[in-house]
């Protein structure tokens, strides 16, 4: 599937990619509901039904992504209530043997996500995965998200990189299909970014069911 000899660079997305997506949705889709209903004291319906409404208007752009937007716009410390729930931070399996494999063969592996740094920090903390990449890069500092079609240039910026020779891992088909139009030279869907859900449409792109399908074989290249 992949042919590590023609690539110099990983990007791995980190949430749905290398985590499962199961803590991000129980959260959004069931905490944070609840606690609003609590806090402004209104039905469990009512209030997911509002808040299913404030997430559409902002979906894909960097306020859906910022925990500072939604703990101003929802009177709320978004932050701590992640906190209440990071028990469900859970590396997907294999991810570690990879990225230990991967830089094993001398290429350069870089975490680029969507994330706000507070999140980011709350499951590096919990999953102590930070030590595995050459850096990590948060596109809250890009200034714009990944599916955004300028995003890939931005990050040239801060992080140098051959697109023929680089691999993208990312579980978001929007994100997925922008590093396509900037020409990369591998990209990967997932299968299944949350383990308790169905399989996810991975449209036209080819897809892992985990790391370990893509693993390399030792050596460097």
């Amino acid at each position: 599937m992949i042919h590590w000899g023609d690539l110099e660079t990983v990007l791995l997305d980190m949430d749905g990619t290398l985590l499962d997506l199961h803590f991000d949705n129980h959260f959004w889709l069931e905490h944070m509901p609840r606690r609003y209903a609590e806090e402004r004291g209104i039905p469990l319906g009512d209030a997911r039904a509002e808040l299913l409404a404030r997430y559409e208007e902002v979906e894909s752009t960097m306020d859906w992504y910022c925990l500072d937007y939604w703990s101003r716009k929802l009177g709320m410390d978004v932050a701590a209530l992640k906190q209440e729930v990071e028990h469900l931070i859970a590396v997907h399996p294999h991810v570690v043997e990879f990225l230990e494999a991967v830089r094993a063969t001398g290429h350069r592996v870089v975490l680029v996500t969507n994330a706000h740094m507070k999140s980011l920090t709350l499951k590096m903390e919990r999953t102590r995965l930070a030590g595995h990449f050459d850096a990590i890069i948060c596109a809250h500092d890009i200034g714009v998200p990944k599916e955004d079609p300028g995003f890939w240039n931005k990050l040239q910026t801060v992080e140098l990189f051959e697109r023929e020779k680089t691999l993208l891992v990312d579980d978001s088909l929007p994100v997925l299909r922008s590093a396509q139009e900037y020409g990369m030279g591998a990209l990967l869907c997932v299968h299944q970014p949350d383990t308790q859900a169905p399989d996810k449409d991975v449209g036209e792109f080819a897809a892992i069911r985990s790391f370990a399908d893509i693993m390399p074989s030792g050596g460097s290249t």
